[in-house]
């Protein structure tokens, strides 16, 4: 299955079969590679949020898990990003740009591969559905990194029953696997794409109707 540059699809995040996050995206490329994703600053968003309105950040892990949740529609405040996932890759590497355009910075998001769903129809939902496994790397233009939210990744998995990572060290290998690659300069971090801009005439998408909370899609097992 490959996506039509300018089309809106939904990017859901999962903890586990739970939906907490899906904001609209656009293609922008979809081929050997993998696939790109535009997210602009504004975009709609669907996420989950506890009755009170703080979301996983906002309080420790065991309130989290404990707390009365509901969806929300809201509006993406982060930075414009464009997201590359891999071919069958479990990370995406995303450019963040800075409000005047320039190019910021590159953060590694460490996640299960990603599987894709449309419906078929003529205009119909489309998405890719994943889990973020919670440690990321920030690398800067010099490509300078540190690792990110390592201290979450460690409070949650003491919450076996309920924390959608099952195996850290196996995140953290796949880490520190990218470190080379980020420090040689190498591709994605060679400066492709770097000097991104998105089509002029992109406007941001209307908020999710159809398609956002319809069962996570996984990954088919075939019989041998």
């Amino acid at each position: 299955m490959r996506f039509t540059p300018g089309r809106v699809v939904l990017h859901r995040h999962f903890a586990r079969d739970v939906l907490v996050w899906a904001p609209l995206v656009r293609v922008v490329a979809d081929d050997d590679l993998g696939l790109r994703l535009w997210l602009p600053h504004g975009t709609p968003l669907i996420r989950e949020l506890t009755l009170a309105g703080e979301n996983p950040r906002d309080l420790p892990f065991a309130e989290w898990i404990a707390a009365p949740k509901h969806i929300v529609v809201e509006s993406y405040r982060g930075p414009s990003i464009l997201k590359f996932n891999p071919r069958g890759a479990a990370y995406s590497v995303w450019w963040l740009w800075a409000p005047d355009g320039r190019f910021a910075a590159w953060y590694v998001n460490l996640e299960e591969p990603s599987v894709r769903w449309d419906d078929g129809s003529t205009g119909g939902a489309a998405g890719v559905d994943l889990t973020d496994q919670d440690l990321d790397i920030w690398v800067w233009p010099d490509r300078q990194w540190a690792f990110k939210d390592d201290d979450e990744l460690e409070e949650r998995l003491a919450f076996p029953d309920h924390y959608w990572v099952a195996d850290g060290e196996d995140v953290r290998a796949r880490a520190r696997a990218m470190i080379p690659v980020i420090e040689a300069g190498t591709f994605p971090f060679d400066g492709t794409w770097c000097d991104f801009r998105p089509d002029p005439q992109w406007t941001l998408p209307e908020p999710a109707r159809a398609g956002w909370d319809r069962p996570r899609m996984r990954e088919r097992v075939h019989d041998v």
